[in-house]
């Protein structure tokens, strides 16, 4: 069994990413004319690190099937 302390940690800084990204997005967006190939790929980075999320939020609290 992994560390879950360890694992909290890593999900509260991928969490504290992905809030970053998510305004980092919503700034670009509010002034354009913008990149959207650098909105494209902030957006598929926040995709990867919420995907990363549910891991290991699967990882602490593991699925009980009742």
């Amino acid at each position: 069994m992994p560390d879950t302390h360890a694992l909290h940690v890593k999900l509260s800084y991928l969490q504290t990413e992905h809030r970053d990204l998510d305004d980092i997005i919503e700034r670009l967006i509010e002034n354009p004319p913008y990149d959207q190939l650098q909105l494209q790929r902030l957006k598929k980075k926040k995709l990867i690190l919420k995907d990363q999320i549910t891991s290991l939020q699967s990882m602490i609290v593991p699925d009980i099937i009742a």
